[in-house]
């Protein structure tokens, strides 16, 4: 970690209002620390848009099981990313639905297409890519 720097943030009344009621909320202990986070997710946002470097995140599918082939199609494509997948859990929801959650790692770009693959398969409900980081560069 490096040298702590102080620095001033000036804020309208407007807008530093509701940022102490989200700080009370999410349970900061400081103004500093709730800024710190959302420096850092604006970082990995970044980091994410057009990086070509090494990423990770979550992806999170919700798909009938019983449509069509569905599922032999999605673990194929996953077997296909066996080296960029982590682990995966998956739950029965009820007796058609199954809510699936694959931690990605690997080559940005190739992280991105795997989940927006697996996403757009005809038959998945609900898919939702949540990038994150390796921590490599983040305080």
């Amino acid at each position: 970690m490096g040298k702590l720097v102080r620095f001033g943030v000036s804020l309208d009344e407007d807008l530093l209002k509701p940022f102490d009621s989200l700080c009370e909320r999410k349970d900061y202990p400081t103004r500093s620390e709730a800024i710190r986070d959302l420096i850092r997710k604006a970082l990995v946002e970044d980091a994410w848009e057009d990086s070509d470097g090494q990423g990770a995140g979550t992806l999170t599918l919700v798909y009938d099981h019983h449509k069509h082939d569905l599922a032999r199609r999605l673990m194929a494509i996953q077997h296909d990313a066996h080296d960029i997948i982590i682990t995966s859990l998956h739950v029965h929801l009820d007796h058609h639905n199954c809510l699936e959650v694959l931690i990605l790692k690997g080559e940005a770009t190739r992280v991105r297409e795997l989940a927006q693959k697996l996403i757009s398969c005809r038959g998945v409900k609900h898919g939702v890519f949540s990038p994150s980081s390796t921590g490599q560069g983040l305080a």
